[in-house]
């Protein structure tokens, strides 16, 4: 509990670089990525105060050059997170007890080392290792990144400095402790943001963290590790293991000082996780905290009334950019009859014009997906949709891995609501549209509500008001973030608090206060100033 209360920096967001041609910021990533491209790195883990090399490795490359290694990482055994575990139980002594303003100011130099000395490094790392274009790597690991660790630390000042009332015969006071035990983040390769920003956000409010990185998203983890150090970070507040991810999640679930889980990943994973918290709640000391983000099957709908320039801008760029690999990636489209010749006359012309190749050559909108497994997933949907009768590629189709694992952006159009690919979640540059009568715009959303078991994006384009105002409550709950003429992706911390329910998660908002207040255990203190002396109350005579 603070001591007392001063001001902190307040939160804005960071501003976007253009990284247009010429630019200063575009020379310094350009020569970044050149410099790590050519170095390969050895990625220990990350125990206390030990970084441990233990000589089982794997190695990590580029999606889009899938044969150039860019550096190993070593993996845990079962006795390396025994040791993370017990480390920062250790270590929670001490960052339990240390004042909220020495934890803000470690995670407020964070930010700054982000959005300076480390902004070209740690872009570079994930246009290399995840793919990304460098403005998608800019609106993620960097600015996304900073707006957590800033906005973070506003909303913990927030939690603390409200208090209950209280009058002249008592004080009554509430102190948020961190959870009584270690929490478990386990992060995606998508987002280098969200990959800082679950750990960080526990450790922010007191907690110790064991973290399990995406085995594709380790190169630019370790750029996280560097700054958190740097930062200030003390040992063992924060420890960072790879491996086998079952005998990892096995071995932690089985401690009794287990107090929560922050993840995000496939729904499928995390309905395991819960059950096996769930099967192991007898052996804990407190009930965990559960708070997961998961998958999403995100839609857009557009009225008759809409703008159709702007609808397929944000097909194309809610679902291709960063290759479709967002959870809240449009992935179904819904299009109303009158305006469909236009629209897919625009949207042909569109993807076709699209470059696709190395995040290093700026020209490209287009890069590699994540993985040879992601790969085979997505080419055997494209192929069955060259198949069936009920479905029609009208642009993109093609994919080639023999250098790096490039799937075409890719629309498909069916005459099937219920098609496979407009149900399932494929994470990837596919798109799958279906065609409605402009007479059936209630059905419509009818339709868009009980397709699929997500609920995490979507959003709707109208020039019309009550077209408008009807879609926003036929369809509140099939979207957590829910968008009016804009693409589903991009929310901004600070100002769209992201999460969503169904399957997509628990919607704990991250982002917001309200995650943070996921990792707090309050403690309501009253004291009494003249305590009575006997049992006796008026009404007794």
């Amino acid at each position: 509990m603070s001591k007392g209360f001063f001001n902190v920096p307040k939160a804005v967001n960071e501003p976007v670089k253009s990284y247009a041609p010429g630019s200063p910021e575009r020379d310094r990533v350009i020569a970044t990525y050149n410099e790590m491209w050519n170095t390969t790195i050895d990625v220990p883990l990350y125990i206390g105060s030990e970084e441990i090399r233990t000589g089982n490795t794997r190695t990590m490359s580029a999606p889009h050059d899938h044969q150039h290694i860019v550096g190993t990482y070593h993996l845990a055994e079962k006795s390396h997170v025994e040791k993370a575990i017990s480390n920062a139980l250790e270590a929670r002594t001490k960052w339990a007890a240390m004042s909220w303003e020495s934890r803000a100011a470690i995670f407020l130099k964070a930010a700054e080392l982000i959005a300076g000395p480390y902004r070209a490094k740690i872009n570079a790392a994930t246009m290399i290792a995840q793919s990304k274009t460098i403005h998608q790597a800019e609106i993620d690991a960097s600015c996304e990144l900073i707006d957590f660790l800033r906005f973070n630390v506003e909303y913990m000042t927030q939690i603390y400095k409200e208090q209950p009332g209280s009058d002249s015969t008592t004080w009554n006071r509430v102190e948020h402790r961190p959870l009584e035990g270690f929490v478990y983040a386990i992060t995606p390769f998508n987002f280098t943001a969200i990959a800082a920003n679950l750990p960080a956000s526990a450790a922010m409010m007191g907690n110790v963290v064991v973290w399990k990185p995406s085995d594709s998203q380790i190169f630019s983890a370790k750029v996280i590790i560097d700054i958190f150090k740097e930062a200030g970070v003390p040992d063992g507040v924060i420890n960072v293991i790879y491996g086998d991810p079952v005998m990892i999640t096995e071995t932690v679930l089985a401690s009794p000082d287990f107090a929560g889980i922050h993840f995000t990943g496939s729904t499928h994973v995390f309905k395991d996780l819960w059950a096996k918290i769930g099967g192991n709640i007898h052996n804990y000391k407190t009930y965990p905290r559960i708070v997961g983000e998961t998958g999403g099957k995100d839609f857009i709908v557009a009225h008759p009334s809409a703008n159709m320039k702007q609808v397929v801008t944000g097909i194309i760029r809610g679902a291709f950019e960063f290759q479709g690999q967002k959870c809240s990636a449009a992935s179904r489209v819904y299009i109303p009859q009158s305006m469909w010749p236009a629209a897919k006359e625009q949207l042909i012309a569109d993807v076709k014009s699209m470059k696709m190749g190395s995040p290093a050559d700026m020209k490209n909108f287009i890069t590699a997906v994540i993985h040879e497994g992601s790969f085979d997933k997505l080419a055997s949907y494209i192929d069955q949709a060259k198949k069936d009768s009920d479905a029609e590629i009208i642009v993109g189709g093609n994919y080639d891995k023999s250098k790096g694992y490039f799937i075409e952006p890719t629309v498909i159009v069916t005459t099937n609501p219920k098609y496979k690919t407009i149900e399932t979640e494929l994470f990837g540059p596919v798109v799958t549209l279906y065609i409605y009568e402009d007479a059936k715009w209630a059905e419509t959303l009818e339709l868009i509500d009980q397709t699929s078991e997500y609920a995490l994006t979507g959003a709707v384009f109208s020039g019309c008001r009550y077209a408008i105002e009807e879609a926003t409550i036929a369809l509140q709950n099939c979207a957590g973030n829910f968008y009016i003429n804009d693409k589903p992706t991009g929310a901004v911390v600070g100002c769209q608090p992201f999460g969503g329910a169904r399957s997509s998660g628990t919607n704990d908002k991250a982002g917001s206060i309200l995650n943070l207040l996921r990792w707090v255990s309050p403690r309501t203190i009253k004291e009494t100033f003249v305590t009575p002396e006997h049992y006796s109350y008026p009404f007794l005579g």
